[in-house]
């Protein structure tokens, strides 16, 4: 999977060699997204977006959904693409899960908002609050969604102390949901390597 920096309907693979392709490096994408994975607290999971991520999410749904057509390849790159960071930034899957409907259901109603309280914090700086959801609002007043797109934001300060290898929590500070927890060195080097310097 050739990384460009820019997905285009020309830089992904035909479905045949993504196939090919599939079969030899599905572990290593699957290590790569794990170790971008940050659970918070015991039902919050943020899956932290890279272009190979990325990448092999619009792969995999184009396989799936064998889809061929020009029109069809480019919804899908409309749908995810923005899902790159684009170097000032980290961007992510925040999944909610409960594993038993009932209390999925109770939960997601008490959580109403919660997209909007969690942040990163970068040791020396303030809270970074996730811009959630930019595509298209997931709560409304009876409930929050399962799933949420969240961006956050850097400082040029900022960026600069984590490539000088600084701390970085990840939070919430939602009334029914208060967690936070310091993301592990492996991870946070990794996501440092989205963010470029200015």
């Amino acid at each position: 999977m050739q990384l460009t920096g820019n997905i285009t309907r020309d830089s992904l693979m035909t479905l045949e060699a993504y196939s090919k392709y599939r079969k030899d490096h599905k572990a290593e994408v699957l290590t790569h997204r794990k170790l971008r994975t940050v659970n918070l607290g015991e039902y919050f999971v943020f899956q932290f977006e890279s272009e190979t991520t990325v990448r092999y999410q619009i792969q995999e749904m184009l396989r799936i959904e064998k889809v061929f057509d020009e029109e069809g390849i480019m919804q899908e790159i409309e749908a995810y693409a923005p899902l790159v960071p684009d170097g000032s930034n980290w961007k992510a899957t925040m999944l909610i899960e409960y594993a038993d409907v009932n209390e999925r259901r109770r939960e997601l109603a008490r959580l109403i908002g919660v997209e909007d309280h969690c942040f990163v914090e970068v040791e020396g700086f303030g809270r970074v609050f996730a811009i959630a959801d930019e595509d298209l609002d997931r709560s409304n007043d009876e409930k929050t969604s399962a799933v949420h797109f969240v961006r956050y934001e850097f400082t040029p300060a900022m960026i600069k102390a984590l490539h000088a290898g600084a701390a970085c929590k990840l939070g919430c500070d939602h009334v029914n949901y208060p967690a936070h927890t310091l993301i592990g060195q492996d991870t946070l080097s990794n996501l440092a390597g989205d963010l470029v310097a200015v």
